[in-house]
Protein backbone atom coordinates (compact mmCIF):
# COMPACT_ATOMS: atom_id res chain seq x y z
CA UNK A 1 0.00 0.00 0.00
CA UNK A 2 1.39 3.59 -0.87
CA UNK A 3 1.68 5.36 2.26
CA UNK A 4 -0.82 8.43 0.76
CA UNK A 5 -3.55 5.51 1.48
CA UNK A 6 -2.64 5.28 4.90
CA UNK A 7 -4.46 7.21 7.82
CA UNK A 8 -2.04 9.88 8.80
CA UNK A 9 -1.41 10.07 12.57
CA UNK A 10 1.18 11.83 14.65
CA UNK A 11 1.73 14.18 12.14
CA UNK A 12 0.01 17.90 13.28
CA UNK A 13 3.32 19.11 14.75
CA UNK A 14 5.36 18.10 11.71
CA UNK A 15 6.25 21.59 9.95
CA UNK A 16 6.21 20.44 6.00
CA UNK A 17 7.89 23.36 3.92
CA UNK A 18 6.12 23.74 0.67
CA UNK A 19 7.41 25.76 -2.39
CA UNK A 20 4.97 27.04 -4.46
CA UNK A 21 7.21 26.13 -7.45
CA UNK A 22 7.20 28.42 -10.96
CA UNK A 23 4.90 31.48 -10.06
CA UNK A 24 3.22 31.80 -13.48
CA UNK A 25 2.53 28.31 -13.43
CA UNK A 26 -0.31 26.40 -11.40
CA UNK A 27 1.74 25.50 -7.95
CA UNK A 28 0.30 28.49 -6.56
CA UNK A 29 -3.55 27.74 -7.04
CA UNK A 30 -3.01 23.82 -6.74
CA UNK A 31 -0.99 24.58 -3.13
CA UNK A 32 -4.10 26.85 -1.86
CA UNK A 33 -6.13 23.41 -2.84
CA UNK A 34 -4.58 21.50 -0.67
CA UNK A 35 -3.51 23.49 2.22
CA UNK A 36 -7.76 23.53 2.13
CA UNK A 37 -7.70 19.51 1.85
CA UNK A 38 -5.30 19.11 4.75
CA UNK A 39 -6.15 21.36 7.15
CA UNK A 40 -4.66 20.44 10.47
CA UNK A 41 -2.80 17.40 9.18
CA UNK A 42 0.43 19.53 10.16
CA UNK A 43 1.91 22.84 10.10
CA UNK A 44 2.14 23.97 6.45
CA UNK A 45 4.89 26.56 6.17
CA UNK A 46 4.69 27.94 2.42
CA UNK A 47 7.29 29.36 0.59
CA UNK A 48 6.73 31.97 -2.48
CA UNK A 49 5.04 34.92 -3.55
CA UNK A 50 2.25 35.89 -1.32
CA UNK A 51 0.63 38.37 -3.37
CA UNK A 52 1.03 35.95 -6.44
CA UNK A 53 -0.22 32.88 -3.92
CA UNK A 54 -3.78 35.29 -3.08
CA UNK A 55 -4.50 36.14 -6.69
CA UNK A 56 -4.16 32.21 -7.67
CA UNK A 57 -6.50 31.15 -4.57
CA UNK A 58 -9.59 32.79 -5.62
CA UNK A 59 -10.92 33.67 -2.51
CA UNK A 60 -9.10 30.85 -0.38
CA UNK A 61 -8.21 32.98 2.08
CA UNK A 62 -6.25 33.07 5.00
CA UNK A 63 -3.98 30.22 4.00
CA UNK A 64 -6.02 27.80 6.43
CA UNK A 65 -3.51 28.17 9.25
CA UNK A 66 -0.48 27.49 7.35
CA UNK A 67 2.77 30.29 7.78
CA UNK A 68 3.75 32.06 4.58
CA UNK A 69 7.49 33.25 3.58
CA UNK A 70 7.20 36.12 1.23
CA UNK A 71 10.25 36.61 -0.83
CA UNK A 72 7.78 39.10 -3.01
CA UNK A 73 10.55 38.37 -5.65
CA UNK A 74 7.70 38.39 -8.43
CA UNK A 75 7.51 42.06 -9.93
CA UNK A 76 3.67 42.85 -10.22
CA UNK A 77 3.76 44.81 -13.36
CA UNK A 78 5.68 42.09 -15.41
CA UNK A 79 3.90 38.94 -14.39
CA UNK A 80 1.49 37.25 -16.04
CA UNK A 81 0.20 33.41 -15.68
CA UNK A 82 1.69 31.06 -18.14
CA UNK A 83 4.62 32.92 -19.39
CA UNK A 84 7.52 31.33 -18.96
CA UNK A 85 10.44 34.17 -17.85
CA UNK A 86 13.71 34.24 -16.74
CA UNK A 87 12.45 36.30 -13.29
CA UNK A 88 10.05 33.23 -12.75
CA UNK A 89 12.72 30.63 -13.08
CA UNK A 90 14.86 32.80 -10.94
CA UNK A 91 12.11 33.24 -8.22
CA UNK A 92 11.50 29.50 -8.22
CA UNK A 93 15.10 28.54 -7.23
CA UNK A 94 14.95 31.03 -4.33
CA UNK A 95 11.54 29.55 -2.87
CA UNK A 96 13.81 26.01 -2.93
CA UNK A 97 17.12 27.81 -1.22
CA UNK A 98 14.86 29.23 1.01
CA UNK A 99 13.62 25.96 2.03
CA UNK A 100 16.95 24.56 1.94
CA UNK A 101 17.98 27.11 4.79
CA UNK A 102 14.88 26.84 6.74
CA UNK A 103 15.97 22.63 6.46
CA UNK A 104 18.98 23.37 7.45
CA UNK A 105 18.29 25.14 10.41
CA UNK A 106 16.00 22.51 11.63
CA UNK A 107 12.60 24.61 11.15
CA UNK A 108 11.11 22.62 9.02
CA UNK A 109 10.99 18.55 8.89
CA UNK A 110 10.39 17.97 5.39
CA UNK A 111 9.76 19.42 1.96
CA UNK A 112 7.56 19.32 -1.22
CA UNK A 113 7.95 20.98 -3.74
CA UNK A 114 5.22 22.31 -6.33
CA UNK A 115 6.39 22.09 -10.54
CA UNK A 116 8.96 24.56 -11.89
CA UNK A 117 9.77 25.00 -15.24
CA UNK A 118 13.33 23.94 -16.78
CA UNK A 119 13.05 26.46 -19.14
CA UNK A 120 12.50 29.04 -17.29
CA UNK A 121 15.60 28.18 -14.81
CA UNK A 122 18.06 28.25 -17.33
CA UNK A 123 16.80 31.63 -18.81
CA UNK A 124 17.47 32.78 -15.49
CA UNK A 125 21.57 30.75 -15.75
CA UNK A 126 21.59 28.12 -13.80
CA UNK A 127 23.34 26.32 -16.53
CA UNK A 128 23.41 22.95 -16.30
CA UNK A 129 20.30 22.55 -14.35
CA UNK A 130 17.80 19.29 -15.27
CA UNK A 131 15.53 19.62 -12.29
CA UNK A 132 14.72 19.51 -8.58
CA UNK A 133 16.10 16.05 -7.69
CA UNK A 134 19.62 17.30 -9.47
CA UNK A 135 19.48 20.51 -7.82
CA UNK A 136 18.21 19.92 -4.38
CA UNK A 137 21.32 16.69 -4.49
CA UNK A 138 23.79 19.08 -5.70
CA UNK A 139 22.87 21.78 -2.70
CA UNK A 140 22.96 18.95 -0.45
CA UNK A 141 26.25 17.65 -1.24
CA UNK A 142 24.55 14.39 -1.83
CA UNK A 143 26.07 11.86 -4.39
CA UNK A 144 23.89 9.33 -4.74
CA UNK A 145 20.35 9.82 -4.73
CA UNK A 146 17.39 7.97 -6.57
CA UNK A 147 13.93 9.60 -8.21
CA UNK A 148 11.03 7.27 -7.08
CA UNK A 149 8.23 7.68 -8.49
CA UNK A 150 4.81 6.22 -6.86
CA UNK A 151 0.98 6.00 -6.20
CA UNK A 152 -0.77 3.79 -4.44
CA UNK A 153 -0.68 1.20 -6.63
CA UNK A 154 2.84 1.13 -7.77
CA UNK A 155 6.54 2.37 -6.36
CA UNK A 156 9.55 2.78 -8.92
CA UNK A 157 12.85 3.63 -8.67
CA UNK A 158 14.47 4.80 -12.00
CA UNK A 159 18.23 4.08 -13.36
CA UNK A 160 18.08 6.81 -15.86
CA UNK A 161 16.04 9.92 -15.31
CA UNK A 162 15.68 13.09 -18.64
CA UNK A 163 18.01 11.49 -20.36
CA UNK A 164 16.86 10.71 -24.34
CA UNK A 165 16.55 7.40 -25.65
CA UNK A 166 19.80 7.14 -27.54
CA UNK A 167 21.72 7.65 -24.52
CA UNK A 168 19.97 5.25 -22.27
CA UNK A 169 21.45 2.34 -22.51
CA UNK A 170 25.45 4.06 -22.13
CA UNK A 171 24.13 5.05 -18.66
CA UNK A 172 23.32 1.83 -17.62
CA UNK A 173 26.34 1.46 -15.49
CA UNK A 174 26.93 -1.20 -12.95
CA UNK A 175 27.95 0.96 -9.97
CA UNK A 176 24.82 2.79 -10.76
CA UNK A 177 21.76 0.34 -11.62
CA UNK A 178 23.68 -1.37 -7.66
CA UNK A 179 23.25 2.13 -5.91
CA UNK A 180 20.03 2.69 -7.37
CA UNK A 181 18.49 -0.99 -5.91
CA UNK A 182 20.23 -0.49 -2.71
CA UNK A 183 18.89 3.14 -2.11
CA UNK A 184 15.77 2.04 -2.99
CA UNK A 185 15.99 -1.11 -0.52
CA UNK A 186 16.76 1.10 2.26
CA UNK A 187 13.86 3.94 1.70
CA UNK A 188 11.77 1.30 1.92
CA UNK A 189 12.69 0.11 5.05
CA UNK A 190 12.75 3.44 6.36
CA UNK A 191 10.62 5.77 5.03
CA UNK A 192 7.58 3.11 3.95
CA UNK A 193 7.87 0.79 6.79
CA UNK A 194 8.21 -2.32 4.77
CA UNK A 195 10.76 -4.88 6.94
CA UNK A 196 12.13 -7.13 4.18
CA UNK A 197 10.69 -5.37 0.71
CA UNK A 198 10.09 -7.04 -2.33
CA UNK A 199 11.91 -5.17 -5.57
CA UNK A 200 11.98 -6.71 -8.91
CA UNK A 201 14.25 -5.49 -11.50
CA UNK A 202 13.04 -4.34 -14.94
CA UNK A 203 15.55 -5.31 -17.77
CA UNK A 204 16.20 -2.18 -20.52
CA UNK A 205 15.20 -4.29 -23.73
CA UNK A 206 12.02 -6.37 -24.93
CA UNK A 207 11.62 -9.11 -23.20
CA UNK A 208 14.42 -8.54 -21.27
CA UNK A 209 16.92 -9.10 -24.43
CA UNK A 210 15.56 -12.62 -24.43
CA UNK A 211 18.61 -14.13 -23.33
CA UNK A 212 21.12 -11.82 -25.37
CA UNK A 213 19.26 -12.12 -29.13
CA UNK A 214 17.63 -8.30 -28.57
CA UNK A 215 20.72 -6.49 -26.49
CA UNK A 216 23.43 -7.12 -24.12
CA UNK A 217 22.81 -5.04 -21.19
CA UNK A 218 20.75 -7.69 -19.47
CA UNK A 219 23.68 -10.11 -19.74
CA UNK A 220 26.26 -7.63 -19.30
CA UNK A 221 25.37 -5.51 -16.21
CA UNK A 222 21.78 -6.05 -14.81
CA UNK A 223 22.10 -9.46 -14.35
CA UNK A 224 25.24 -9.70 -12.52
CA UNK A 225 24.48 -6.67 -10.30
CA UNK A 226 20.88 -8.46 -8.99
CA UNK A 227 22.65 -11.95 -8.08
CA UNK A 228 25.74 -9.64 -6.33
CA UNK A 229 22.50 -8.21 -4.23
CA UNK A 230 21.01 -11.03 -3.84
CA UNK A 231 23.08 -12.31 -1.17
CA UNK A 232 22.09 -8.62 1.01
CA UNK A 233 18.49 -8.25 -0.44
CA UNK A 234 16.46 -11.20 0.27
CA UNK A 235 13.73 -10.77 -1.68
CA UNK A 236 15.38 -9.39 -5.29
CA UNK A 237 14.38 -10.43 -8.63
CA UNK A 238 15.51 -9.73 -11.98
CA UNK A 239 16.03 -8.39 -14.56
CA UNK A 240 12.48 -9.68 -15.65
CA UNK A 241 11.19 -7.90 -18.99
CA UNK A 242 9.46 -4.72 -18.01
CA UNK A 243 5.83 -5.34 -18.93
CA UNK A 244 6.00 -9.00 -16.70
CA UNK A 245 7.75 -6.93 -13.78
CA UNK A 246 5.30 -3.69 -13.54
CA UNK A 247 2.04 -6.34 -14.08
CA UNK A 248 3.73 -8.23 -11.41
CA UNK A 249 4.17 -5.23 -9.13
CA UNK A 250 0.34 -4.25 -9.57
CA UNK A 251 -1.40 -6.98 -8.64
CA UNK A 252 1.32 -7.08 -5.16
CA UNK A 253 3.62 -9.73 -5.42
CA UNK A 254 6.44 -7.16 -5.13
CA UNK A 255 6.79 -4.18 -3.23
CA UNK A 256 8.99 -1.84 -5.45
CA UNK A 257 9.99 -2.15 -9.51
CA UNK A 258 13.42 -0.53 -10.28
CA UNK A 259 12.85 0.87 -13.94
CA UNK A 260 15.81 1.73 -16.31
CA UNK A 261 14.46 5.15 -18.01
CA UNK A 262 12.06 7.41 -17.60
CA UNK A 263 8.57 6.19 -19.58
CA UNK A 264 9.00 2.54 -18.54
CA UNK A 265 8.04 3.93 -15.11
CA UNK A 266 5.92 6.63 -15.92
CA UNK A 267 3.15 5.26 -18.90
CA UNK A 268 1.97 2.70 -16.05
CA UNK A 269 2.13 5.00 -13.05
CA UNK A 270 -0.29 7.70 -15.24
CA UNK A 271 -2.35 5.05 -16.64
CA UNK A 272 -3.32 3.64 -13.30
CA UNK A 273 -4.21 6.60 -11.23
CA UNK A 274 -3.94 9.37 -13.71
CA UNK A 275 -4.51 12.36 -10.99
CA UNK A 276 -2.29 10.55 -8.08
CA UNK A 277 1.12 10.03 -8.74
CA UNK A 278 4.35 11.48 -6.59
CA UNK A 279 7.80 11.95 -7.44
CA UNK A 280 10.30 11.53 -4.58
CA UNK A 281 13.86 12.12 -4.02
CA UNK A 282 15.59 9.44 -2.27
CA UNK A 283 19.03 10.06 -0.48
CA UNK A 284 18.78 13.42 0.72
CA UNK A 285 18.90 14.30 4.12
CA UNK A 286 15.11 14.99 4.77
CA UNK A 287 12.24 13.86 2.66
CA UNK A 288 11.06 15.45 0.05
CA UNK A 289 8.03 14.78 -2.56
CA UNK A 290 6.46 16.59 -5.35
CA UNK A 291 3.44 16.12 -7.42
CA UNK A 292 3.81 14.30 -10.98
CA UNK A 293 3.28 17.12 -13.11
CA UNK A 294 4.29 20.20 -14.79
CA UNK A 295 3.30 23.45 -14.34
CA UNK A 296 0.60 23.31 -17.05
CA UNK A 297 0.66 27.15 -18.24
CA UNK A 298 -2.12 26.30 -20.95
CA UNK A 299 -4.41 26.53 -17.26
CA UNK A 300 -2.41 28.28 -15.09
CA UNK A 301 -4.18 31.43 -13.44
CA UNK A 302 -7.54 29.79 -13.42
CA UNK A 303 -9.52 27.80 -11.02
CA UNK A 304 -8.92 24.54 -13.19
CA UNK A 305 -6.19 22.46 -12.05
CA UNK A 306 -6.55 19.60 -10.15
CA UNK A 307 -4.61 19.54 -6.70
CA UNK A 308 -4.74 15.39 -6.28
CA UNK A 309 -1.15 14.63 -7.08
CA UNK A 310 0.11 17.65 -4.87
CA UNK A 311 -2.25 16.33 -1.74
CA UNK A 312 -0.80 12.54 -2.25
CA UNK A 313 2.64 14.31 -2.69
CA UNK A 314 2.08 15.96 0.99
CA UNK A 315 0.45 12.91 2.00
CA UNK A 316 2.81 10.66 1.29
CA UNK A 317 6.01 13.25 2.73
CA UNK A 318 4.55 13.15 6.06
CA UNK A 319 3.82 9.60 6.39
CA UNK A 320 7.40 9.02 5.51
CA UNK A 321 8.88 11.72 7.87
CA UNK A 322 6.48 10.33 10.34
CA UNK A 323 8.19 6.43 9.44
CA UNK A 324 11.91 7.70 9.48
CA UNK A 325 11.27 9.40 13.09
CA UNK A 326 10.42 5.97 14.07
CA UNK A 327 13.91 4.57 13.75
Amino acid sequence: MSSNRKPISRSSNLRVGITIGDPAGIGPYITARALEALKGKAQFVVIGDRWVFDRASFGRKPVYGANFIDLANVRKKTFAFGRIRAAHGKASIEYLDAALEMLGAGQLDCLVTCPISKEAVSRAGYGGFSGHTEYLAARTAVKDYVMMLLNRHLKIGLVTRHLPIRGVPEAIEANYVRTVIRISAEALKSLFGIPSPRIVVCGLNPHASDNGLLGGEERAVIAPVVKQLQRSIANLAGPEPADVAIAAARKGEYDCVIAMYHDQALIPLKLSTPHEGVNMTLGLPFVRTSPLHGTAFDIAGRPLACPDSLIAAIKTAIQCTLNQKKD
